[in-house]
C-alpha cells in the first residue's frame, strides 16, 4: 500500500525577503512567514489531513515554521536541512553562479568555497526520506525543509524538462505531495493553500 509524503519549505525569512543566500545560516519568520505558515495549518485541518509522524530539519526556521503548522510531538533531522553554499552564506543572491549547461543546477561550484554540490545534497535528502517512510507506521508524513533541497529531491523524481512543463516553483511554505511505494517516490502535487477561498491571514 503506497504512503504518503507530504513535503514543506518552511515560511520566509528575513534573508529571504532580503535576498541574502541562506543555507547552513539561518535567520527568523517573518510576519508573513508566520502567517503563511498557520493558513497551511488551517488548510490541513480544513482538509482533514493528519499526519502520524512529523519531521523538520535541524534548522530553527524550519522548527519554528513546523510548530506553527502543527502542535503535535516532531523529529528533527540533519538529513533534510538546507544546501551548504559556504564562504557564500549571509551573502547577496546576486552571488550566486548561473546554472551548469549539463546539470542545470548549481552543479558542484560551491564546493570549491567549503559547501556542497547539487548531487550531494540530493543524495542525503533522498537517503533521509527514504528512510523516514520506511520506518514502521509511517502511512501520512509531514517533513519540513528547505527551498534548494525540496528542489533537489524534486529533481530525482522528475526531469527539469518535466519541472517546467509543470510550472513547479517552490515558494515558502510550498507544500509538495508524494507517493510512497517500493523504495521509490512518485510526486503527485503542489498544494495550493493559498488558493482557498476562506484562506485569511492571521
Amino acid at each position: 500500500m503506497a504512503k504518503t509524503l507530504y513535503l514543506m519549505r518552511h515560511g520566509e525569512t528575513l534573508f529571504n525577503r532580503l535576498h541574502k543566500i541562506q543555507g547552513a545560516c539561518d535567520s527568523p519568520l517573518t510576519e508573513r512567514g508566520i502567517a503563511d505558515a498557520k493558513q497551511v495549518g488551517d488548510y490541513f485541518r480544513r482538509a482533514q489531513i493528519t499526519f502520524d509522524h512529523a519531521y523538520c530539519s535541524t534548522q530553527e526556521r524550519a522548527s519554528d515554521t513546523l510548530e506553527l503548522v502543527t502542535d503535535q510531538p516532531y523529529e528533527r533531522l540533519k538529513g533534510i536541512k538546507e544546501w551548504g553554499f559556504g564562504v557564500f552564506e549571509a551573502e547577496s543572491e546576486v552571488l550566486n553562479p548561473k546554472p551548469d549547461p549539463v546539470r542545470r543546477s548549481h552543479g558542484d561550484f560551491f564546493l570549491q568555497y567549503g559547501g556542497e554540490s547539487d548531487l550531494q545534497v540530493q543524495a542525503r535528502v533522498v537517503k533521509t526520506l527514504t528512510e523516514i517512510m520506511e520506518r514502521p507506521n509511517h502511512q501520512q508524513v509531514l517533513a519540513v525543509s528547505h527551498g534548494g533541497a525540496s528542489f533537489m529531491f524534486l529533481r530525482k523524481w522528475l526531469s527539469m524538462d518535466e519541472i517546467e512543463r509543470r510550472g513547479i516553483v517552490l515558494h515558502n511554505c510550498a507544500v509538495l505531495k508524494y507517493r510512497y511505494e517500493a523504495g521509490q517516490f512518485q510526486f503527485d502535487e503542489v498544494i495550493d493553500w493559498s488558493a482557498r477561498p476562506t484562506a485569511q491571514i492571521n
